[in-house]
């Protein structure tokens, strides 16, 4: 990977295509503002216990599993939408107008009298995010040319990782939980209803973004990827599009990447699911939680993420990985501080400071990692694929949190330092595949990074 001056790195955010990378982010970060944010206090108010919103929230598991239908996404045209809209912008904006239908049935439900169709409901807007995932992360790398990867792949990320966290904290969580709060005092029903007009806002701006013009080599749009059977359908776009992966990195360099990809952020991933029921156990208020940790820690992390897109680029993604997990770890300590102290609002805001960073930092410099071992003619499916398996520890592992704190009975301190030790076992795979990454000559490092 090229390294800039900071001076050079700065000049590549006139690029207007980055507010579409922006947009997409907020697309991307909204509906877990839906099925997390929301839900998550919607439940605990309802009566349920940590374990229950725990694994409810393995609803998320979806987001590592949607490579499976990536190949779709990838190459199925949608009829009246792609010849207006072309292959990627087509999908989301689909799943858009279907996510703002799911928004208005779940907010004619209610958990304490049908879990069952609030899980489901949510279940269908988790689905319908990643599958729009699938064609916002293909679009942000198709925007850009080959040659431009090593210089506009971490703003392209640092804008998305700014976008994302506007959707789901500052904008999307902060409003959700202002209007859920002690002050306005909404009924989560209703507060539901108020998302549904964002999502409209949302639509409108999708329309209104530029089609890439790489698009070409991922949707065929020549003819040549026609498909007479089934069999061959699934080894051009299934079978392929992995075996391209193992064979451009080599089987050790893969699956290293793979296995960083599940164990790096599974201790942030533990501590963020249950970051909400933390905030209300240990005393602060609704309001409180939704200005400092959705509003604060929010804005934070999208004005770090320009910062963390800038050492990156300057100092490389391996090192920037590895100083930010060391960090993470500390950080998380800082919550089992606030456990012991009490709702301490100058130390949420100093905790929020650092950890936010760091989170910034990381999903910057992981966003980056993935995207430079993308292929670009299979780049849904590959990118789908890698985020999936990242996703499974964020998602999947990280349902089990809830139980985990109930096994401890509630001893958050013990909890926190738990999740400072798993970072241990990812900053090793950090190292291995650095090293494994140096081993390659310049011209295997230039045939990645197509």
């Amino acid at each position: 990977m090229q390294t800039l001056s900071y001076r050079q790195s700065l000049k590549e955010l006139k690029d207007k295509r980055f507010l579409a990378v922006l947009l997409f982010g907020f697309i991307q970060g909204f509906p877990w503002v839906l099925h997390g944010t929301i839900l998550t206090l919607w439940l605990q108010e309802s009566g349920f216990s940590r374990s229950t919103i725990g694994f409810i929230s393995a609803i998320a598991t979806v987001y590592a599993i949607n490579w499976t239908w990536a190949p779709f996404v990838d190459r199925l045209r949608l009829p009246l939408l792609y010849p207006r809209f072309g292959q990627r912008r087509s999908w989301i904006i689909l799943c858009q107008c279907l996510i703002a239908l799911c928004i208005g049935l779940i907010s004619l439900t209610s958990p304490s009298e049908n879990l069952l169709a609030v899980s489901l409901l949510a279940f269908m807007i988790a689905v319908l995010s990643a599958t729009q995932d699938i064609s916002i992360d293909a679009y942000r790398i198709n925007i850009f040319a080959k040659e431009e990867m090593d210089a506009k792949m971490p703003y392209a990320a640092a804008m998305n990782t700014a976008g994302f966290y506007a959707g789901w904290t500052f904008i999307g969580g902060a409003t959700a939980l202002a209007l859920g709060g002690e002050s306005i005092g909404m009924s989560w029903p209703m507060v539901y209803r108020s998302m549904i007009g964002i999502y409209l806002i949302l639509v409108l701006l999708a329309l209104l973004t530029p089609k890439p013009e790489s698009e070409v080599l991922t949707a065929g749009q020549d003819g040549s990827d026609r498909i007479h059977s089934v069999s061959e359908w699934f080894v051009n776009f299934v079978v392929n599009p992995f075996r391209e992966f193992f064979q451009r990195c080599g089987m050790q360099l893969a699956v290293s990447i793979l296995l960083l990809l599940v164990v790096f952020r599974l201790g942030e991933a533990m501590l963020g699911r249950m970051s909400l029921v933390f905030y209300v156990e240990v005393g602060f208020t609704r309001d409180q939680i939704g200005f400092y940790q959705q509003f604060f820690g929010g804005l934070m992390t999208v004005v770090y993420s320009i910062l963390g897109a800038m050492i990156n680029t300057h100092y490389g993604v391996i090192r920037g990985l590895f100083v930010a997990g060391i960090a993470m770890a500390g950080a998380n300590l800082l919550f089992a501080v606030i456990a012991i102290v009490g709702p301490n609002v100058n130390l949420l805001m100093l905790t929020l400071l650092i950890d936010n960073f760091f989170q910034a930092f990381a999903a910057v410099a992981f966003i980056s990692f993935i995207s430079y071992f993308t292929s670009r003619t299979y780049t849904g499916t590959q990118y789908a694929l890698m985020a999936s398996i990242s996703n499974f520890g964020r998602t999947t592992l990280a349902a089990g949190s809830g139980f985990v704190i109930d096994f401890l009975n509630g001893d958050w301190v013990i909890f926190f330092v738990l999740t400072t030790l798993m970072v241990v076992p990812g900053l090793c795979l950090l190292l291995w595949v650095g090293k494994l990454m140096e081993s390659y000559s310049e011209s295997t490092a230039t045939q990645i990074s197509s």
